[in-house]
């Protein structure tokens, strides 16, 4: 059974920072990558961010680049996404989600981030 559980979302204000994270477990480990998308409202599920769980590269959606970043721990199973100089349209529900680079085969349940200007 997967189980991807998410935290850190939040309230934060026009260039602070926030820090979310994922606890993989099951099947969640036969993943290549683990990805973070994101979905505001009234709009499509986008990516963000990826890492690949045997050399940690990642790779970055454009406006999120310098801004964000996709770290792992593989002891303990857990991929992070430290957002800083956070933008009003970074708000958006935020989706850890397991597969190959790009694209998930399992999603979290998803964590709140709201910017306010």
């Amino acid at each position: 059974q997967v189980q991807l559980v998410e935290s850190g979302g939040g309230l934060v204000q026009a260039g602070g920072s926030l820090r979310l994270s994922c606890a993989a477990s099951g099947r969640a480990f036969s993943s290549t990558a683990m990805n973070w998308f994101r979905q505001a409202p009234g709009k499509e599920r986008e990516f963000v961010a990826a890492i690949r769980w045997s050399d940690g590269r990642t790779y970055y959606k454009n406006a999120v680049k310098g801004r964000f970043t996709i770290s792992r721990d593989n002891a303990n199973n857990t991929v992070y996404l430290q957002m800083n100089s956070m933008k009003p349209e970074d708000t958006a529900v935020y989706y850890c989600a397991g597969g190959v680079v790009g694209r998930a085969d399992y999603w979290g349940q998803g964590t709140q981030v709201t910017v306010s200007s």
